[in-house]
């Protein structure tokens, strides 16, 4: 489950990925079409608004995976074994709730957008060129529920630690220490990583 889970999750944030290389080259080609041609991309901010949803929420769950997101380690660093993977299922356990309220409020938030009747035409639309807004809101809910099956999984496998006492729990990022941490991502700028 975990590596399946993984392909998906890569795929959104490859996705995510590209829409901020696509977001950066309708920048320019609003820039340029208006200085050159004065004819800007219509509806640029409406487009912009649309498409940051991708790279905002796509990547929730791969970075949740590769323990990528902010942490206050200062406690947690200093445990070991059984304990530290009671805290680390205690956490998950938190953000899984949490995470669950968040699809709750987002589908009705989608609900609310979306017209069942008109599909395409919303009654909730952007401003400028009258684009529906329930794509976007489609996908909170969407990415929110791949967060949630990456959590159950890291529960899973903080669970599975706690009960085995193992080191190396399975679906779980494994806590790093800071100089590690700083030393691999020195070594990523510079070039020479293995």
């Amino acid at each position: 489950l975990d590596r399946a889970a993984l392909r998906v999750e890569a795929a959104l944030n490859l996705v995510g990925g590209i829409t901020i290389i696509l977001l950066v080259l309708m920048a320019v080609w609003n820039v340029v079409g208006r200085k050159l041609f004065n004819a800007p991309v219509p509806g640029y901010v409406d487009w912009t608004e649309q498409f940051m949803i991708l790279f905002a929420f796509f990547g929730l769950a791969y970075c949740q995976r590769e323990g990528g997101h902010i942490r206050m380690d200062i406690v947690v660093m200093r445990l070991r074994g059984r304990l530290l993977w009671v805290f680390e299922w205690l956490s998950i356990l938190f953000m899984l709730i949490v995470t669950t309220a968040l699809i709750y409020g987002s589908w009705h938030h989608f609900l609310r957008s979306f017209d069942w009747d008109m599909a395409l035409f919303s009654r909730d639309s952007s401003i400028d060129i009258g684009l529906p807004l329930w794509p976007a809101k489609l996908v909170v809910p969407i990415a929110f529920v791949l967060l949630w099956i990456r959590l159950a999984l890291q529960l899973w496998g903080y669970g599975r630690a706690v009960r085995e006492g193992t080191d190396t729990p399975v679906a779980v990022p494994l806590p790093e220490d800071p100089m590690s941490v700083a030393s691999r991502e020195a070594e990523a700028v510079s070039g020479r990583e293995d």
